[in-house]
């Protein structure tokens, strides 16, 4: 296993991945009067159109742009699922299966097996953004939050807009204690999508900790 970087050296490497992400990532403004970008009305728990279909380079940019201006915690939660199935399902039938076995794995705790399946799927697919993030979540779960801040790298650099793996970025910096980096990433995930669910209860929290932190 790959030595962990040290605290400060992993809160820069958060802070800075943050703030690439949104430097980089495209914004689309609303329609004039503030209305969300046309899109379909996404219900929770709806089923969507050709389940398990690959979703076009277009669509899923028409869905990005929609989470940002979501009316809602509801519609906002519905486009995020409907948006990380879309990126899931970019990959093969044989790589789903790699990365569904590579999340059983983690929920078995077995984070040494997950991480092997999810390099399977990255050698068959090295583009695959769910590869990535997967493998980043064994890691951490594996106590090696360096590689995982590497594989989250990854994820950003062919997604800027990717706003899971800024979660998953936030999370891995609070589980380092590095506030100042979780809060970080956690600003530019609710620049992406402003009304995720718990959202703004977790950046009041991330706000005081790294308030208490700069103490």
């Amino acid at each position: 296993m790959r030595r962990a970087l040290p605290l400060a050296g992993l809160s820069l490497a958060v802070t800075l991945l943050a703030g690439l992400a949104l430097a980089q990532a495209p914004v689309t403004p609303p329609e004039p009067g503030g209305r969300m970008p046309n899109v379909s009305p996404v219900e929770p728990g709806a089923p969507h159109a050709a389940a398990g279909a690959p979703t076009s380079k277009a669509a899923l940019d028409t869905m990005l742009g929609a989470l940002r201006f979501a009316p809602n915690d509801a519609a906002a939660e519905a486009l995020e699922a409907q948006i990380r199935e879309a990126w899931t399902n970019q990959a093969s039938p044989a790589v789903k299966l790699l990365l569904s076995r590579g999340q059983r794995e983690m929920e078995e705790s077995a984070a040494g097996e997950a991480v092997d399946s999810f390099d399977a799927a990255l050698d068959l697919e090295p583009g695959l953004l769910e590869g990535w993030r997967g493998r980043a979540q064994a890691r951490v779960r594996l106590g090696d939050p360096a590689g995982a801040v590497k594989d989250i790298q990854e994820v950003l650099r062919r997604e800027p807009r990717h706003f899971a793996a800024l979660q998953d970025l936030s999370r891995i910096a609070e589980g380092r204690g590095d506030w100042r980096g979780a809060l970080a990433a956690w600003q530019k995930a609710l620049e992406l999508s402003p009304r995720t669910p718990g959202g703004r209860d977790r950046l009041k929290d991330l706000e005081r900790r790294a308030q208490g932190e700069r103490a």
